[in-house]
């Protein structure tokens, strides 16, 4: 059997569909779970200190945390829900990257920072206004993190999933789970996969990994590649 990666290291990972109206155990003493709203950063800042109690260290910080908005309409988009979306999906990665960024610095710590982007932060047309300007500026902030952290022997990252089925995403279009992969595998360019939240999910393992030891301000993009091609969501996604 292979060493276990990620062996021996604590991680933070933001986003969860748990009740996040109580902290609790999921049933490990290696894991555990804390109410976050990443748009407050004392919060953040309260969950890097948990962790550092906790478990002494602090390792890899994947800041998954992000909402989409309704927001496919230039023409009557809300902008307090646009502030919102900024608020989570680009406020809250900034605290992320900071506050993990400043426990591994005074822990010297070599640790690996991945966000969690999107196609659509590559290009226009596969999401709401608001998500998709939050997800081009999760891209650019890696990109500034990256160059400041390398000093310290920190890397960042960022994953750029295409369409996942997640809760999320069937709520934002108003899909069944079904007709989102449907509908991803119709525009895609590889055939005969079906992108699930696991591939997304292995992919940030091999950023948090020493696999990926030499790699940072990248955006590991999975999308079969589909961000290769000319696609857009179906127009009646586009125009209300």
């Amino acid at each position: 059997m292979s060493k276990p990666r990620l062996e021996g290291k604590v991680a933070i990972v933001t986003g969860s569909q748990w009740d996040r109206s109580r902290d609790s155990s999921i049933g490990s003493e290696k894991v555990s779970y804390r109410h976050c709203d990443v748009r407050d950063e004392k919060q953040v800042e309260e969950t890097v200190s948990f962790a550092l109690e906790k478990y002494g260290r602090l390792d890899i910080m994947f800041s998954n945390a992000g909402i989409l908005d309704s927001g496919f309409c230039i023409l009557d988009l809300d902008l307090n829900e646009f502030d919102n979306t900024m608020a989570v999906n680009v406020r809250g990665v900034a605290a992320t990257i900071k506050h993990a960024a400043r426990a591994m610095v005074a822990n010297k710590i070599r640790g690996s920072i991945i966000c969690t982007a999107s196609v659509s932060g590559l290009v226009g047309g596969t999401g709401t206004h608001g998500y998709t300007t939050s997800k081009h500026a999760v891209v650019g902030l890696v990109r500034t993190a990256c160059t400041e952290l390398g000093t310290y022997g920190i890397r960042v990252n960022c994953v750029s999933p295409y369409a996942v089925a997640t809760p999320l995403a069937c709520t934002a279009l108003n899909m069944e789970a079904d007709e989102v992969e449907a509908t991803g595998c119709d525009r895609s360019n590889l055939k005969g996969v079906i992108l699930k939240a696991r591939h997304t999910a292995e992919a940030a393992l091999f950023l948090a990994s020493d696999d990926s030891v030499y790699i940072s301000g990248h955006n590991l993009v999975v999308d079969g590649g589909f961000t290769a091609s000319k696609s857009c969501l179906p127009s009646d996604k586009l125009i209300k």
